[in-house]
């Protein structure tokens, strides 16, 4: 057995989602050959999934003044650093995998999916961020924004296991909190409402699903399980399990479901 055989048992035995990916980037290539080269120095040229997701991202993410080669060192130290990076990452992946219907492979995320890619990215600008790296930090958010249509400022803190669907039009502020299992598709907003200084934006507690277009303003919280209708406007807190929907929000009735992030269904209560 050689070395690369023993590194893929030891892969597919401690690493499933690795495993999964590098498994379809495989049979992609065999499909599509004229793709073979893409796949190979995307993922399978790379030993671990965070190799891969350096290079995707430095590539994507770099232009003339920051070159792609510089720019994936920065991923590999911020992925060398960050506690739990690795789950988080994996997290993210099986999230898009289980709620989106249009994701039929696990590799689609990582090359393909820009709310996946945005998420990867704040997270590594989160962490720039943390060690007083803002600069960087900032030219990440901005290349984010130009390259996948999202807004998310590097001080907002997010958990793990989150989907962005889409992600167009996605806006988080500087003091948001975003916990983990959270769910929200395009055009979602969690914003201040202008007129407060400090802690002014919202806290999405685990478990949330923000519908298409749901502008949450200011420092208010969105209970746990909780669900906010598609182009819903929240100004007022909203407690754990229910639904709120209109302009502004108001309580419609209860989710009617343990985990709506997951369940991926904008509908209002009784609606068939």
């Amino acid at each position: 057995m050689s070395n690369r055989d023993i590194q893929d048992v030891n892969i597919a035995t401690l690493d499933p989602v690795w495993e999964q990916i590098r498994a379809e980037a495989m049979r992609l290539a065999a499909q599509e050959p004229v793709m073979a080269g893409m796949l190979h120095a995307s993922v399978l040229n790379h030993p671990t999934l965070e190799a891969s997701l350096s290079y995707v991202q430095a590539h994507r993410l770099g232009n003339a003044d920051l070159p792609a080669m510089l720019l994936r060192q920065v991923f590999d130290e911020a992925y060398g650093t960050i506690r739990d990076a690795s789950s988080a990452i994996r997290a993210d992946v099986v999230a898009v995998t289980e709620r989106d219907p249009a994701c039929r492979f696990a590799v689609q995320p990582l090359l393909f999916f820009k709310g996946f890619q945005a998420l990867q990215t704040h997270r590594v600008a989160h962490w720039l961020w943390t060690q007083g790296r803002t600069t960087m930090a900032y030219y990440l958010q901005s290349r984010s924004s130009e390259l996948f249509g999202t807004d998310i400022h590097p001080a907002a803190k997010i958990g793990c296991g989150v989907f962005i669907d889409h992600a167009t039009g996605i806006v988080i502020g500087e003091t948001a909190v975003v916990e983990n299992d959270v769910s929200m598709l395009h055009g979602v907003s969690l914003g201040g409402t202008g007129k407060e200084r400090g802690d002014r934006h919202p806290k999405i507690r685990r478990g949330v699903l923000l519908a298409a277009g749901a502008k949450v303003l200011g420092n208010i919280e969105v209970g746990e399980f909780a669900k906010v209708a598609a182009g819903s406007v929240v100004l007022s807190p909203v407690r754990a399990g229910c639904t709120v929907a209109g302009v502004p929000a108001r309580y419609v009735g209860e989710c009617g479901s343990s985990h709506p992030a997951r369940d991926m269904d904008q509908r209002l209560p009784g609606e068939a």
